[in-house]
């Protein structure tokens, strides 16, 4: 997980703490004046969802982690847990050393099979003595935090692929494909489809001769092209036109700088090639996958900023093949 995304998670980690560690620590006390009994407590707990109404399940534990309760659920008691030792599950391990309010890292249910997690809240008496814990379980689907659109950080990405590619790299050479044949046509209409056209995100396949297209009136489904259709500009015909949008991340006029550094990357070298590569006109990332199987993701000015030497590594001493990977 990258840091902006790690950021993200704390913050709503940290948001939904404080929204549960008031009504639990409540619910808490009110369980000390009836403790131990079983059938009192569970009518405490049926109570929770008055303060807890988008909880799943509310149990009770004694000191031992042992639970002393049914699952309490909105549909009632669920006595198949009873008695059951938690002691060893994660998600109780914070509580177990110690932390009086605890909120566990999401993990798959073990019925329902999905994201889920867990707070503990300590149950202790007038002295201070440990009576047990509150459990509260919650699907994270259901959670009532209103996210903010997670947005995906500008930095340069480098992933390396498959290593049997990699260690086969030298043993390959680039075969002209049907698109490498005709690429000044298909770049032209790419481009024209971008500015005009309402393509927002549009990624080449080089190597395959096809290529997928997002259009601004169809966000959620794309279209694949081949290489009849890419080198067909009567395909036009059938598009409605856009305005270039003014909240693009990339300028209009420098869409097509974008795709003739595709163009070159594609042809730079016999072994070392562009095998697939994309833009993305709202963030900006120009996305690259090498016939070495490693990709990167880059904002547009970042990747203009570099010539083709540098990727093949002739204009930096220090540059070596995973630059490439």
């Amino acid at each position: 997980m990258g840091k902006a995304l790690q950021t993200a998670v704390a913050r709503q980690r940290m948001l939904l703490s404080s929204r549960l560690s008031g009504p639990m620590q409540r619910l808490a006390n009110a369980c000390v004046a009836v403790w131990p009994e079983r059938e009192a407590l569970e009518k405490i707990l049926e109570q929770g969802f008055e303060v807890l109404p988008y909880c799943k399940y509310l149990f009770i534990l004694d000191d031992k982690a042992t639970q002393i309760t049914s699952n309490i659920s909105h549909k009632g008691p669920l006595p198949d847990n009873f008695g059951r030792d938690r002691s060893k599950r994660p998600y109780l391990a914070d509580a177990i050393a110690g932390e009086k309010f605890s909120l566990s890292n999401s993990y798959i249910s073990r019925n329902a099979r999905r994201p889920t997690l867990t707070a503990a809240q300590h149950i202790v008496d007038d002295s201070g003595q440990l009576l047990g814990y509150l459990g509260v379980d919650f699907d994270l689907r259901e959670l009532p935090l209103t996210r903010e659109v997670y947005r995906q950080p500008e930095e340069w990405m480098q992933i390396k692929g498959d290593p049997a590619i990699r260690g086969g790299l030298f043993l390959q050479e680039r075969i002209d494909s049907a698109m490498d044949k005709r690429i000044d046509e298909v770049l032209d209409l790419i481009v024209e489809l971008v500015e005009v056209y309402g393509v927002f995100h549009a990624k080449l396949h080089f190597s395959s001769s096809r290529a997928t297209l997002w259009l601004l009136d169809d966000p959620l489904r794309y279209r694949l092209l081949d290489i009849e259709d890419l080198t067909d500009t009567d395909i036009c015909l059938a598009w409605k036109r856009y305005d270039y949008p003014a909240d693009a991340d990339i300028p209009l006029e420098r869409v097509k700088d974008v795709f003739q550094t595709l163009r070159d990357l594609r042809f730079m070298d016999e072994t070392l090639y562009l095998r697939a590569g994309s833009l993305n006109i709202y963030n900006g990332i120009v996305g690259l996958n090498f016939s070495c199987d490693g990709s990167h993701y880059m904002h547009w000015s970042e990747f203009l900023d570099k010539n083709v030497d540098f990727w093949l590594g002739t204009n930096n001493t220090e540059y070596n093949n995973d630059n490439a990977e």
